[in-house]
């Protein structure tokens, strides 16, 4: 497939798909565009790919098989079989044996999304980095491409539908249209570090729940031997100011002394958002996939797969609108109702466990981490675990009050 060339007049260039933002979802955008038969470019702001890491690197093996990611130890750093819930007591729910295709993985995110890069790159996406978007173009009420920057050098890309990929605030969005401002108790802050030197269960996921992460949990992921990454996810609206989010990660490796002992090889900050996703995520010549759409799950935080899925999805919807000829917002809708069959009613749920989660104190939280231990339950679903808790302690889900049905 020849490369979009360009314009010797002027350095514009025109192509039918652009893609905004080089992440995972950016990434499988350009690569089922480009398969589709449509001229793809992907840019990305920054010098390299999958640089800066903002992830907790893990993903559900399942995650991979559905998005059509073939598993790939050029990213996996490390598996693991089961997953921990640990209650501000220590109560500790032990999902075991969690069955094929149920494990999971660690992943070297910068290393994974350059797997995903490299794979658009084959199906022929052409890729610039160093390069941004500084505002949409727009013909008769339609999105045409976008007004680009590249080392300090400004040129057109004209396209017949552009894709939106780049991150929960997403600029490309805001320019659209598309998506409002988050509330504060929308947002999660989050900061992690690999810790080297670590002695701690090499086959888990562990969660921590409580207000030792307020609105939020705390995590420690093995990435193998004695090498971790261990962070906090903390509601911005329960933080003094966003700097706090260190003390209340500090403070839980203290009380760990597995964790203590560890050094810190590698920081790694960032925002996530906990909303509902974009009420509209589809305008003519435009679509908006993974986090820009806010498909992020409310409770947990993660974004790969909704975002691998999407991605995907709005590739081949644009590809599919570039060969009919019909970029419009309706030649496009069944992007957006792909992922809302899939995605809406689950993230729609966990926003409300997640409301309910932020009202919920410690003691409550014991109560809850408790029952579900005890019930021993195999299905690991926030709804199931939901039905449980309602079964055996009703009175400490209080903060859900007019949340669930």
């Amino acid at each position: 497939m020849p490369r979009p060339a360009f314009h010797a007049a002027s350095m514009d260039l025109d192509v039918d798909v652009l893609v905004v933002g080089a992440g995972p979802t950016g990434s499988m955008a350009s690569k089922y565009a480009a398969l589709g038969g449509a001229r793809t470019l992907m840019i990305e702001k920054r010098q390299e790919i999958g640089t800066p890491v903002r992830c907790g690197e893990g993903v559900g093996k399942h995650w991979l098989a559905e998005a059509g990611v073939p598993e790939s130890r050029a990213f996996i750093a490390h598996e693991v079989t089961r997953s921990r819930v640990f209650s501000p007591d220590g109560t500790c729910i032990s999902f075991d044996s969690l069955g094929a295709g149920k494990s999971g993985y660690v992943v070297e995110r910068d290393l994974f999304d350059r797997f995903l890069a490299k794979d658009a790159a084959r199906a022929g996406a052409e890729i610039r980095i160093k390069t941004s978007a500084t505002e949409l173009l727009r013909e008769e009420g339609r999105v045409v491409g976008a007004r680009c920057q590249h080392m300090g050098e400004p040129f057109d890309v004209r396209a017949q539908v552009v894709i939106g990929a780049d991150g929960f605030e997403s600029q490309i969005g805001r320019w659209a249209g598309l998506t409002t401002r988050l509330r504060m108790r929308d947002v999660v802050s989050c900061l992690q570090y690999t810790l080297a030197g670590v002695d701690i269960d090499k086959d888990t996921f562990d969660f921590h729940l409580g207000t030792q992460a307020p609105g939020g949990y705390a995590w420690v992921f093995s990435k193998g031997d004695d090498l971790a990454n261990v962070g906090i996810g903390a509601c911005l609206a329960k933080l003094h100011d966003r700097a706090e989010v260190k003390d209340y990660l500090d403070a839980f490796i203290a009380r760990h002394p597995e964790l203590a002992r560890g050094e810190v090889i590698e920081e790694v900050a960032g925002g996530v958002s906990a909303s509902l996703p974009v009420a509209k995520s589809v305008a003519s010549g435009l679509l908006l996939a993974g986090d820009a759409a806010r498909l992020i799950d409310p409770i947990s935080g993660a974004g790969i797969l909704n975002g691998l899925l999407s991605g995907r999805w709005a590739g081949e919807a644009a590809a599919a609108a570039v060969q009919s000829k019909d970029p419009s917002e309706a030649g496009l809708l069944g992007y957006e109702r792909r992922w809302r069959a899939r995605m809406e009613e689950e993230l729609a749920r966990h926003y409300l466990i997640k409301e309910g989660l932020q009202k919920t104190d410690d003691a409550s939280m014991n109560r809850i981490v408790r029952a579900v231990a005890e019930s021993g339950i195999k299905d690991i679903s926030a709804k199931a675990i939901v039905q449980v808790v309602l079964e055996r302690c009703p009175d400490a889900l209080q903060g859900f009050k007019g949340l669930l049905v």
